[in-house]
């Protein structure tokens, strides 16, 4: 349960910062990117593309039943969900659900979604984007 809290705040920490960062550029704010000094936070700080987008999700017996499509930052701007893709060849017949950020653990370096099957996964409803 600790991890997934891990892996739910982390998630929550950098697209927080992604959205705080859509701000930098608003009409009448005085700083526009990064400072030389905070370059080096930001080059050491934590990647959603690098450690969650496109990772393949594994269940607790280390079999593969999906992958990170996307992030879901809510308006509140925490993020709510990761989607999946489940099934399906290079995006085709993909389908596609949404599942609590904190039901994902990092174990051993993988993400692990606890109890999952690629079955009950695409018993879920499918995720489809607002229009």
């Amino acid at each position: 349960m600790k991890k997934g809290i891990v892996v739910a705040l982390a998630l929550s920490v950098a697209l927080s910062l992604v959205a705080g960062m859509a701000n930098a550029g608003v009409a009448g704010s005085a700083t526009i990117g990064v400072a030389v000094e905070e370059m080096k936070a930001v080059a050491l700080g934590w990647s959603a593309k690098k450690q969650i987008l496109d990772k393949d999700v594994y269940n607790d017996s280390n079999e593969k039943v999906g992958e990170v499509e996307d992030l879901i930052v809510a308006p509140d701007k925490a993020v709510s969900y990761a989607i999946i893709g489940v099934g399906g060849f290079l995006g085709i017949d993909r389908h596609d659900v949404a599942i609590p950020a904190g039901q994902l653990k990092i174990q051993g370096g993988k993400l692990i979604l606890p109890g999952a099957t690629k079955d009950a996964l695409k018993a879920l409803p499918k995720f489809e984007y607002a229009k």
